[in-house]
């Protein structure tokens, strides 16, 4: 079979035929599958009998044998089996229904055959649906997407409900590869979208069943037909049959267990969900049936106390998965795009509030909800994300969360309150009261202010650890407005140590004031004491030093700036060698030098002046003239020039180049060019052998004054056979022979000299 690249949609193969003649077919071809029978799949045994475990283990054997055959075939064969072999999709069909789930599997029991056995299936299975969700498996082994995309939906490969019971199989540790997965299906095969959307409604019908089993009804129910007379008659969770029960709850946890994990897998599903109005029917059936439910399960008379632990812990497993999948929808949906900075956040964020507004009437989910995602947490990312949200209505919300807590008779976990002062006695409940109302009336409801103002005591003081600052600015001048509206004749500092004595409790704070019953420090403060002024921090960039003060481009003291004296790199219109050129800059220092160039040791005064008319009386008292008459060092040897004052000279660079100059500088430097008149001015490099004769002189002079003795040098030639030879030549020699094996062929002397010394080698 050659396959050069090509789609195995495409891809034609060469085949003997019945008659041994060789034929050409389509590589997905019915007549290329192999005839081979997938049994179908049977679960665990419940009792755990020898002759079911050994039946389950057989079964499961021949299903792992089959399929790990299947997997091993190449990519054409795999498809032609996967396409065209009925007992194959049945096998896998059968695994996906009657498989135990992950709260089935906690009730089987324990043998470690069948664990193990089970564990196989469940891991081969999974690997078979991988591969028929991948329509590219090599550059060489592959489908067209489209081609793909119409095999997988006119076989019913994949369907909705399957991908529904893989999600609930296989998800838990394969989320991303599942995710993967599924997008590939829709991405290939959009039409799964319109099917997702057509079963909503199917889904929608699970809750309708379950109120209809329990006597219940729903708001929003599709079903608004009239009560029938003989209604009355219809069983409620409390009347009906412990059997009807369990199979409600259990019916009930296997269906939000399997939509919980397809949207956690799968989130661009909320939004098919979320269009259908899942979530307002989800809080009203949670609100309506959970409570009936958990009453039947904890009031009723069960024969197997085990049974009714397994309901109740399957019915709270419902609840907490409900929970879960309202917050995915709101997170997907309306949470998400706010996070992400996309277009009208404002429309997303109202949403999301008009979400949480519906969830009060529902005080029970309410609360639920409260408990495992805090709305106070989502309110603060609003309020971050989008400030113009209006703080009235958060904090409405919010106080309807707290009542929610209240009427279901629950307390809030410690986790989600925030640290608050306890509660006074009963004469500050006014004043606490007063002091809500003007704050309710000023609009400004911080968290802090919507605790719950009732008649407790107020006997245990809170006192501070440390002198930190638990409140923002913002708060901190709220709390002052809050309190001068009830006490106006207060100062604003008084009530700042007030504050800050009983932890910021404004309530704390009014209820002591107006009984006197504040602590001994505070009585000693004035209570006019006016809020003390804050240092203002002096502005570093004002208050700075530096040498390029007052310049011409001092951007700190200056609101215009030259920008034509300012550019980068070269500027425009500009010569770079009439620049060069330009010694304007030299002629500017010339006259600064020459006012340097007659110095006079003495000065003489013309007959009529004084020498003030030469500035020379400034005579300074202080001055140490001890040395002025003798001139110190002058007259060593080594300083006898100190006593001639060397003429003064203009720099090189600040010279005219005139000839007259040019010879007086010659004859100052005539010496100085006597001793290089050898020397080629325009030779770059010397002799090398000058250097090397320079070199050695100096190498030979510095061993000399060192005492080093050259080495002599060896003489191993000597005189011609036969003249005889010198002592030294000897020596020299013997030496050579000695020392040999420093060289070459190591210790080849010393080793020779071992063996004959041995009689190894006859001498």
């Amino acid at each position: 079979m050659a396959c050069a690249r090509v789609p195995l949609d495409e891809l034609q193969v060469t085949e003997p035929g019945p008659q041994g003649r060789e034929r050409s077919l389509p590589a997905l071809h019915p007549e290329r599958k192999e005839e081979r029978c997938f049994v179908p799949y049977k679960p665990p045994p419940e009792d755990g009998s020898p002759a079911e475990v050994e039946e389950f283990l057989e079964y499961a054997r021949f299903i792992i044998e089959d399929l790990e055959w299947l997997l091993a075939l190449p990519h054409d064969k795999f498809w032609c089996q996967v396409v065209f072999d009925e007992s194959l999709q049945s096998c896998l069909d059968s695994y996906l229904r009657h498989t135990p789930r992950s709260l089935d599997l906690a009730a089987l029991p324990s043998s470690p055959a069948v664990a193990e056995m089970q564990r196989s299936v469940h891991k081969v299975v999974f690997l078979t649906f991988l591969r028929m969700a991948t329509h590219k498996e090599s550059k060489e082994s592959f489908l067209t997407p489209s081609v793909f995309g119409e095999i997988i939906y006119e076989n019913f490969l994949f369907d909705i409900p399957k991908i529904l019971d893989l999600c609930v199989l296989f998800g838990k540790g394969n989320s991303q590869l599942l995710h993967k997965m599924i997008e590939n299906i829709f991405t290939q095969q959009p039409s799964y979208y319109s099917d997702l959307d057509e079963t909503v409604p199917t889904v929608l019908q699970v809750f309708d069943s379950v109120l209809d089993k329990c006597g219940l009804q729903c708001e929003g129910a599709t079903a608004m037909e009239p009560m029938k007379l003989n209604a009355h008659k219809q069983p409620t969770a409390m009347t009906m049959s412990p059997q009807d029960l369990v199979d409600i709850i259990l019916y009930l946890c296997d269906s939000t267990t399997t939509i919980h994990a397809f949207l956690d897998i799968f989130p661009a599903a909320c939004s098919t969900f979320y269009s259908h109005g899942f979530l307002s029917r989800l809080t009203s059936f949670y609100e309506t049936a959970v409570p009936d439910l958990e009453k039947a399960v904890r009031k009723r008379n069960f024969d197997d106390k085990g049974l009714q632990d397994d309901l109740w812990k399957r019915l709270s497993h419902s609840c907490r998965k409900m929970v879960e999948m309202a917050h995915l929808l709101l997170h997907h949906t309306c949470l998400q795009p706010i996070l992400e900075g996309r277009e009208n956040m404002q429309t997303f964020a109202e949403e999301l509030l008009q979400h949480f507004t519906s969830f009060l009437p529902e005080k029970r989910f309410l609360s639920d909800y409260d408990e495992q995602f805090p709305i106070s947490d989502d309110i603060s990312l609003l309020h971050q994300a989008v400030p113009v949200i209006d703080e009235t209505r958060t904090s409405y919300l919010l106080q309807g969360v707290e009542s929610a807590w209240e009427s279901v008779g629950r307390r809030k976990p410690q986790s989600q309150i925030h640290p608050k002062a306890n509660q006074g006695a009963a004469g500050g409940a006014a004043a606490a009261a007063a002091a809500s109302s003007a704050s309710f009336n000023r609009q400004v409801r911080e968290p802090r202010e919507e605790c719950e103002r009732g008649a407790e005591a107020m006997l245990d003081v809170p006192r501070k650890e440390n002198n930190v600052c638990t409140v923002s600015s913002a708060e901190l001048e709220s709390l002052l407005s809050c309190i001068r509206d009830l006490l106006p004749d207060l100062g604003e500092g008084f009530l700042l140590a007030c504050l800050e004595e009983y932890d910021y409790n404004t309530e704390l704070v009014i209820n002591n004031i107006l009984e006197d019953r504040l602590t001994p420090s505070l009585d000693k403060l004035d209570r006019a004491m006016p809020r003390p002024v804050k240092e203002e921090i002096p502005n570093v960039l004002g208050d700075r030093s530096n040498v390029f003060d007052d310049d011409e481009f001092d951007v700190f003291r200056r609101d215009q700036v030259d920008m034509s004296r300012i550019w980068k790199g070269r500027r425009k219109g500009e010569n770079p060698r009439e620049m060069l050129n330009d010694k304007r800059h030299i002629e500017e220092q010339r006259a600064r030098y020459q006012a340097y160039e007659t110095v006079v040791d003495e000065v003489v005064i013309e007959p009529g002046q004084t020498a003030a008319d030469y500035g020379l009386d400034d005579y300074d008292d202080e001055y140490d003239d001890t040395y002025d008459m003798n001139q110190v060092g002058a007259n060593d040897l080594d300083r006898d020039s100190l006593l001639n004052r060397r003429p003064f000279t203009i720099p090189r660079v600040l010279r005219k180049g005139n000839k007259a100059e040019e010879e007086e500088e010659g004859e100052d430097e005539e010496e100085g060019e006597s001793s290089q008149n050898n020397v080629n001015r325009d030779q770059f490099v010397q002799d090398p052998a000058l250097l090397r004769e320079r070199a050695e002189a100096r190498r030979a002079a510095m061993q000399q004054r060192r005492g080093f003795r050259p080495e002599r040098t060896t003489n191993v030639v000597g005189q011609p056979k036969g003249q005889g030879q010198t002592t030294e030549t000897f020596l020299d020699r013997r030496k050579k022979e000695a020392n040999k094996n420093r060289v070459a062929n190591h210790n080849r002397r010393s080793m020779a000299d071992r063996k004959r010394n041995k009689g190894m080698i006859p001498s």
